[in-house]
């Protein structure tokens, strides 16, 4: 399609700034992107839309607008919804390299030029998918309750006679068609085994750098498997090093061998696998304010913040990852950490997107149940904040949220496929806490639980909060780091508690468990009343989550207070 023809469509709400006598290029594909150097997601002909996240000052245009040019992007079309006007500088730079430039309206999602460049583009390349994409654009602009990746597939069904699912890299079904209960032509649906084999081909696939689709038979059944890349990537182009983000990509899981297909009928697929990215680009737009949140509470705990700037920060938190939810919730961290062997490249992002998917039901369908997960990146590991309405039972490990344990149990095998060679995945659990002064605490148990998992065989592996307990501490050989995290952990709150209060709850803790936890040797020892000491001992009790009635959370006390 050319560029006039965006222009002239008024409900693209593009403007155009520079350019006027090169509106007859041709557009083959397009990219969203706010990194300052895209080339490598570029193969040429890409109408570029950006939200100018890229650029800090005047000088930034220059160098970015070269960029695009050499890699022979058609237009760069750039969103006022972050700074208003588009920049004078950028106007001047698109001016001096010849490149068209377009303002793109506050009011219209990135997602709709997408959408209507893929449409056009696919359209022109063949007739057969036509109608798919028509009847899917207008199912998608009809609500949220229309569209979906799900609607895409029920049309290649009725449309095309394809059988296709939407899986995540670990596995899980993200969407389905809807006649999949049952069989057609005496073929069973796909099951949970099959997502995780089909997911386990095509990471295996994809880290050794094979292009797709990807052809796999389970059980006498032959799937192609189409990736599925978010916006910082073309309709056609490779990433630099597949490992970027094979650990964050989708999948088309098509039942049909692509091998016998024209190349016609490939480039639709491709353009199917486009609408599905939108689908997964405005999943992510969503994740903007979880993430977010989490990076400001991840920020204040590592800094060091008051305890009540933390709590004010988690009151923000409560009411977005849990709607509805009338009291403060507890809370569990986990760390994860993706590694290379060589070393190379931030992980983080990639790490940060896979956690999110970790920290999923596996029974779970569609990308909605992420929704109260908040997840941050910092360096090369990624720290999620999960949220637990409610805790049965403090002692009941059934009740305690994420557990080690069964956290990696069902992304096992696709995981390991996909890190064979030169990856890792090493992810450690903290135990709940029930307050902001517990955070910090257990951030460093979550840390150091993932280092305990890193020391162990395998390319995925976990450790939880209770490898860190009591017995362990005994040996010789745990880091001070580890020490000081255990007696944080347990004696913060109270000594925060103290400190505003002047309750004198570590005092009264040493006294109790000096006199063996008698209730009435103990109040003589401190010359209070029994019910001021049983008044103590339960807040020690609510501020820390343990029972001073257990021999196991007498000892961790005991164990805490002479590590202090």
């Amino acid at each position: 399609m050319r560029l006039r023809a965006l222009l002239d469509t008024d409900a693209l709400g593009l403007k155009l700034l520079g350019g006027e006598d090169e509106l007859d290029r041709g557009v083959r594909g397009v990219m969203t992107t706010d990194l300052r150097d895209p080339s490598r997601y570029l193969s040429g002909g890409e109408l570029v839309l950006t939200g100018l996240a890229w650029r800090r000052d005047a000088a930034d245009s220059e160098p970015f607008v070269r960029i695009l040019v050499q890699a022979g992007v058609a237009a760069l079309a750039a969103g006022e919804a972050e700074l208003g006007d588009v920049p004078d500088d950028l106007v001047e730079a698109c001016a001096r390299h010849r490149l068209p430039l377009f303002a793109v309206h506050e009011s219209v999602a990135f997602a709709t030029i997408t959408e209507h460049v893929v449409r056009q583009v696919s359209g022109e390349r063949a007739g057969d998918l036509a109608a798919v994409v028509d009847r899917h654009r207008r199912m998608m602009t009809s609500g949220p309750a229309g569209g979906g990746p799900d609607v895409v597939l029920d049309l290649l069904g009725s449309d095309l006679d394809l059988r296709a699912w939407v899986l995540s890299p670990t596995g899980r079904l993200i969407a389905a068609p809807k006649e999949t209960p049952g069989a057609r032509g005496g073929v069973p649906a796909l099951d949970t085994e099959a997502c995780a084999r089909l997911a386990a081909e095509h990471l295996a696939a994809v880290r050794t750098g094979r292009r797709g689709p990807h052809r796999v038979v389970l059980d006498r059944t032959t799937y192609s498997l189409f990736p599925v890349r978010g916006s910082g990537h073309g309709p056609s182009s490779e990433p630099a090093d597949p490992r970027d983000t094979m650990l964050a990509d989708w999948l088309l899981a098509v039942e049909a061998d692509a091998g016998d297909w024209a190349e016609e009928r490939l480039d639709l697929l491709q353009g199917v696998t486009q609408l599905i990215a939108v689908e997964r680009d405005r999943r992510d737009a969503a994740r903007t304010v979880r993430r977010r949140l989490a990076q400001e509470v991840l920020e204040l705990v590592q800094t060091g913040a008051a305890p009540g700037e933390i709590a004010a920060r988690l009151r923000v938190a409560a009411p977005v990852l849990l709607p509805g939810l009338g009291t403060a919730p507890h809370w569990q961290v986990v760390v994860a950490r993706v590694e290379w062997e060589d070393g190379r490249g931030d992980a983080g992002p990639v790490t940060q997107a896979l956690l999110e998917e970790v920290l999923v039901d596996p029974a779970s369908t569609g990308p909605e149940p992420s929704d109260r997960i908040a997840v941050a990146h910092t360096g090369d590991e990624a720290i999620a904040l999960v949220p637990l309405p409610s805790v049965a039972d403090e002692h009941d490990e059934a009740g305690a949220g994420v557990l080690a344990d069964a956290l990696l149990e069902s992304v096992r095998g696709p995981l390991t496929a996909g890190l064979d060679g030169d990856g890792r995945l090493t992810v450690g659990v903290s135990a709940a806490v029930h307050s902001a002064e517990g955070l910090r605490g257990a951030l460093e148990e979550a840390r150091h639980a993932r280092r305990v998992a890193a020391a162990r065989p395998g390319r995925v592996c976990a450790a939880g909060h209770q490898e860190l307990a009591s017995h362990v501490l005994l040996l010789p050989f745990v880091p001070d780091d580890v020490r000081r995290a255990f007696t944080a952990r347990l004696l913060d709150p109270l000594r925060e508690y103290d400190r505003r209060h002047r309750a004198e709850l570590i005092p009264t803790l040493e006294a109790f468990l000096e006199s063996d936890g008698s209730w009435t040797r103990c109040a003589t020892r401190l010359h209070l009343h029994v019910n001021t000491l049983r008044y103590r001992v339960g807040r020690i009790e609510q501020l820390t989550g343990r029972d001073l009635s257990r021999l196991e959370d007498k000892l961790d006390f005991f164990l805490a207070l002479r590590m202090s």
